[in-house]
């Protein structure tokens, strides 16, 4: 399993877990704030990096 692959499992197990969602941009926020948690919860540091969807490629 790659390390990306065990981190989304805890933080669905640890974070999300019971949590029910009106849209995809509720959940968006509730991932960012649950990263934010997990990274506080292990001491290190987390970034959040915003994509260009509009960037030809």
């Amino acid at each position: 399993m790659n390390p990306i692959e065990l981190e989304w499992q805890h933080l669905k197990k640890d974070e999300l877990c019971g949590q029910i969602f009106d849209d995809e941009l509720d959940l968006a926020y509730a991932v960012i704030d649950g990263v934010k948690a997990r990274g506080e919860k292990g001491n290190y540091r987390t970034k959040r990096i915003k994509f260009d969807s509009n960037a030809s490629g």
